[in-house]
């Protein structure tokens, strides 16, 4: 994991000094500011993990650019440092998101600790966040057939190892379930997964997204960025839909892989990273080699461990056992626990070819929920729901008998918004090009259906 960044602010020069030194002992990036202009200068152009903050500087008040700074950074852990230190200031800075009141002259031990402290449970927040985005995804590996045995063990014995990982599948096969589960099985599982879909990103920004980049790299570029193999430094990075990425990017991908370093865009510095590559693709690379799209090296590198997953259609008998699984959780998220399939209706639904696959069949599955009117879900309304042929729903039939005409938009709108982040690796950008929208708009609309935290 990269090193925390953190600004200390304050107007005497020894305690600049001493609080510089004991962080920098300890690992820390720091910076600092002898003043409110000097740190809001340096804010704007950086982005740190925690701040030291004095209360009293010559050019304004610390707990004042304490409101700041969390405004446009709310998970920045801060420390306020004073020699005039009183309850009511204590509990101003608290209530304005300080985690910590230290009272001058500072002991350094207990600084450190508080730091430490602050940022673990700060880190511990952001996984149960990440966590909790999660709980909706169904991240098991399902299935009885033979094909789904044999894919389960593949990954286990591929989990154990650090090399590189190369999963091709159709569309919506599961491929990043696979890769997630690859890394939560393996020793690396303690640190980061990072994820990134090589076809959303646009070809400009994707050297800056994979290696981060420094202040004033480009236009635009106005605060440092870690990148993503930084941030999955001894964990995991899986790279999507790789036969998409442009020819510049492979041959700088591949000095990566073979080097395990790399230069931020604009710097010169080298960093060590421990990556390991989990790779996807529904193209079948082999060929992109030889119509010369693909580099035959960087596929010998990613192709270390070939895995294959098996459309649905060549594992029908899955499709019971699937069904079942995603309309129980479908019930569970959208709050229908009386909701029940009729035998018909499975029936019909395990006839069904799902070109889209197991993501076909898990979109199906929460339509059905949805919009099913009654608790019992027939056969018929299988097929009304937009099932057979894969057919999209009509729109008349989005009206369901008791719901309000509020409650229909909403629903509706919440299938295709889930719809379109899925198609797009949940890149909000890439979604709100893809629907017409502005990003911000598609941002509070996501927010206001539950599909986002934040």
């Amino acid at each position: 994991m990269h090193a925390y960044r953190v600004l200390v602010v304050d107007d005497e020069p020894k305690v600049l000094s001493t609080v510089q030194m004991a962080l920098k002992v300890e690992g820390y990036q720091v910076d600092v500011a002898g003043g409110i202009g000097v740190a809001k200068e340096r804010a704007s152009k950086e982005t740190y993990d925690a701040a030291l903050l004095d209360v009293s500087l010559p050019d304004g008040n610390g707990v004042e650019f304490l409101s700041q700074l969390k405004a446009e950074s709310p998970d920045v852990v801060c420390i306020m440092m004073s020699g005039q230190a009183t309850v009511e200031l204590a509990v101003d800075a608290t209530r304005r998101g300080a985690i910590d009141f230290l009272e001058k002259p500072l002991s350094t031990e207990r600084m450190l600790i508080s730091l430490r402290n602050g940022l673990r449970l700060r880190d511990a927040e952001r996984e149960a966040g990440r966590l909790r985005e999660e709980s909706g995804q169904i991240r098991e590996l399902r299935g009885d057939s033979a094909a789904m045995v044999r894919l389960r063990e593949l990954v286990a014995r591929a989990a154990r190892s650090s090399a590189n990982v190369l999963i091709h599948g159709e569309r919506g096969t599961g491929k990043e379930l696979v890769a997630r589960a690859i890394h939560e099985s393996s020793p690396r599982a303690k640190y980061a997964l990072e994820k990134i879909n090589c076809a959303a990103i646009p070809e400009n920004l994707i050297e800056s997204e994979l290696f981060g980049h420094e202040t004033g790299a480009f236009t635009g570029a106005t605060k440092r960025r870690i990148g993503r193999f930084e941030k999955a430094h001894k964990g995991t990075l899986f790279l999507d839909e790789i036969g998409d990425m442009p020819a510049p990017m492979q041959a700088k991908l591949l000095r990566v892989l073979q080097e395990q370093e790399l230069e931020r865009v604009g710097s010169s510095e080298t960093i060590s990273v421990d990556v390991r590559v989990v790779a996807a693709s529904n193209k079948d690379l082999a060929n992109e080699c030889e119509e010369g799209r693909f580099r035959a090296d960087l596929f010998d590198r990613l192709n270390v461990v070939p895995l294959h997953l098996p459309p649905l259609r060549d594992r029908t008998g899955d499709i019971e056992t699937l069904a079942q699984h995603f309309f129980d959780w479908a019930k569970t998220r959208n709050d229908r626990p009386h909701a029940r399939l009729s035998q018909d209706a499975l029936e019909r639904i395990c006839r069904h070819s799902f070109p889209g696959n197991v993501r076909e069949l898990r979109n199906l599955m929460e339509r059905l929920v949805i919009l099913c009117p009654t608790d019992e879900i027939d056969g018929r309304f299988v097929e009304d729901a937009g099932m057979v042929g894969g057919k999209p729903v009509a729109s008349q039939e989005f009206y369901a008998l008791g719901r309000s005409f509020k409650d229909l938009s909403e629903a509706a709108e919440r299938i295709i918004i889930e719809q379109a982040l899925r198609a797009h690796d949940g890149q909000m950008a890439a979604t709100a090009r893809a629907l017409g929208l502005e990003r911000s708009h598609l941002y509070k609309k996501a927010k206001s259906l539950g599909l986002r935290d934040t």
